[in-house]
């Protein structure tokens, strides 16, 4: 019986666990996932898991090759880019197949009230005009990195976060430290206590953490969608753990 082959997932995301579980099963396959370390105590996976960086894509491309890697799984935050742009490069250096797993972008229906921005930065640039000047309420959902770009805009901001973030903050914040996913009238007990003008966050995409968006429409509350950054070109794409992992085993 030959040994099994490395699968190695760069994980962090509901879709990665699911992955890594479905793999974890089978007798052919030796599941590797690696976690970023940003967050401080992260729900793990089954099979093995390894934390922390590789040291960029040539440390990605090493690590493939130390450890004999079949094929890799790219199941990380769809704003993770610097992750993804090394996965690609270090799996076309070393010709070790790669699939990244996106699940499907938000898109707006009837009643929503979106604005989209490319970037975070962009986001706080756009934010003043769509506030009541200082008055202005703020519910800051894009996570605890890129934080400072706000701390200029003068108005009341509630940031929610499953860690403290560092660097500067709005002089007037309140950090609301949880880890979702949230229902929906979670989300519409906290949208009636904060009665924001502005929901700030991410097309994170997927059904966890959606509800705000629906407790923002019922609320007539305009949304600030930052979009997600662009893939790299000609890297293959599947949007479930399914179609990724037959494609990927398959490869």
């Amino acid at each position: 019986m030959s040994a099994p082959r490395t699968v190695l997932v760069l994980g962090g995301t509901t879709e990665g666990r699911a992955a890594a579980a479905a793999l974890a099963v089978r007798d052919d396959v030796r599941v590797v996932s690696s976690l970023a370390g940003a967050v401080r105590s992260p729900t793990l996976p089954d099979g093995e898991v390894r934390i922390g960086g590789f040291g960029g894509a040539d440390g990605l491309a090493a690590h493939l090759r130390a450890e004999r890697v079949a094929a890799v799984l790219d199941a990380t935050h769809p704003f993770a880019s610097t992750m993804t742009a090394n996965a690609a490069a270090a799996c076309a250096g070393t010709g070790v197949p790669l699939v990244v797993l996106r699940r499907p972008g938000w898109t707006p229906g009837p009643g929503d009230r979106w604005h989209r921005v490319p970037s975070v930065a962009a986001a706080a640039a756009a934010l003043p005009d769509l506030l009541p000047g200082p008055a202005g309420r703020v519910l800051l959902t894009t996570g605890r990195g890129g934080l400072a770009h706000f701390a200029d805009v003068d108005a009341a901001f509630w940031i929610r976060a499953v860690d403290p973030p560092d660097g500067p903050l709005p002089a007037r914040h309140e950090l609301l430290l949880d880890r979702g996913p949230f229902a929906l009238d979670d989300e519409r007990a906290l949208f009636d206590a904060v009665v924001p003008h502005v929901l700030v966050t991410k097309d994170s995409g997927g059904a966890a953490t959606a509800p705000k968006l629906a407790a923002a429409r019922e609320r007539g509350v305009t949304v600030l969608v930052v979009d997600r950054p662009p893939l790299p070109g000609g890297v293959a794409v599947e949007s479930t753990v399914e179609a990724a992992l037959a494609r990927l085993l398959g490869a």
